[in-house]
């Protein structure tokens, strides 16, 4: 079982992911600004406080882990513009300064820069709301600042074109720069199944230092 420094636990990926990891058996340190907003409770379950964007607090929290995720949103369009890469930037940051003891990084990732059967990228499509493509490129510019590091061990996993709560049902299938599309025509992928491939990838990575994509 590994140990955990989980970001994001109270978001709606997060939270899953969260589910997940204590569900199998590892040990979770979710760091929060504010406790309060967090009611999971569970042996195996540390809650501190912190902050993902400054870099003395990363390693502070993940000094020790064996993992740490990233599940952190903006919420709307600029608030993912001011949080993804930061974030990002912040978490590398910290964990070198841990050198040859920093844990793996795992980070949510988005489907807007996933090629389309069209060759083009999911936010070519038109018509896609401003707000929309505003979370798809901050997600965007958060792997292609990833994508600069060779000193860490990283993964970032992209969903499905749609990502929403629903069954956990185990199954899913991977890919990596190409949007998975099922045979009903349709790019999709429940949180909670998101958070199996997750821990899939934490428990046995076969992802390191690139993106990888997860659907139905």
């Amino acid at each position: 079982m590994s140990t955990i420094t989980l970001y994001g636990a109270t978001g709606t990926i997060g939270s899953r992911v969260l589910d997940e990891a204590l569900r199998r058996g590892h040990t979770v340190t979710a760091v929060v600004r504010d406790p309060a907003k967090l009611t999971t409770v569970h042996p195996a379950l540390t809650v501190a406080v912190g902050d993902v964007l400054d870099p003395a607090s990363v390693a502070e929290h993940a000094k020790g882990a064996d993992v740490v995720v990233s599940a952190v949103g903006g919420g709307d369009g600029p608030g993912h513009q001011a949080l993804i890469k930061p974030s990002f930037e912040s978490l590398v940051t910290g964990l070198r300064t841990l050198g040859a003891d920093a844990p793996r990084l795992v980070t949510v990732g988005g489907a807007g820069s996933l090629r389309t059967p069209d060759g083009k990228q999911v936010w070519d499509t038109p018509g896609l709301p401003e707000f929309l493509l505003q979370i798809m490129h901050a997600h965007g510019d958060a792997l292609d600042h990833l994508r600069t590091v060779s000193d860490l061990r990283w993964t970032n996993l992209s969903p499905a074109g749609t990502i929403a709560p629903g069954e956990r049902t185990g199954t899913y299938r991977t890919g990596l720069e190409d949007l998975l599309i099922g045979a009903d025509g349709e790019s999709r992928i429940s949180t909670e199944d998101y958070a199996v491939a997750l821990l899939d990838e934490v428990e046995d990575p076969q992802h390191l230092g690139e993106r990888f994509t997860v659907a139905y």
